[in-house]
């Protein structure tokens, strides 16, 4: 009886720590951060969990930067292209409007 007894405590304080771990609120402390289990070592939570699951944020911030960067790099080349045709247009406006005005200088004389 005694030992049935120390049995069910020892199960009982086991699930108190294993529903402990998985509530736990720290990225890296346990299944199920995330939407997902995230591999053996964030599963397993404690300080390795925590370290890889730190290692995670920093590159996706990285990757944010970086494609950021890119995406700025780019908006910059497209706008050069665009003022490039602006430039471009009103040159051909300017043109057109000097080819009316010679056109209907010329009518006018007639």
């Amino acid at each position: 009886m005694a030992l049935r007894l120390y049995g069910l405590k020892s199960l009982t304080r086991n699930v108190q720590l294993i529903g402990c771990r998985m509530m736990s609120n720290d990225l890296g402390g346990g299944a199920g951060k995330g939407g997902g289990t995230g591999g053996s070592i964030r599963e397993a939570g404690g300080t390795f969990g925590k370290i890889e699951a730190a290692r995670e944020e920093e590159f996706i911030r990285r990757l944010q930067k970086q494609q950021l960067q890119e995406l700025r790099r780019h908006l910059n080349v497209e706008v050069n292209i665009l003022e490039k045709e602006i430039k471009s247009h009103q040159a051909a406006i300017q043109r057109h409007k000097k080819k009316i005005s010679e056109i209907e200088g010329k009518t006018d004389t007639d």
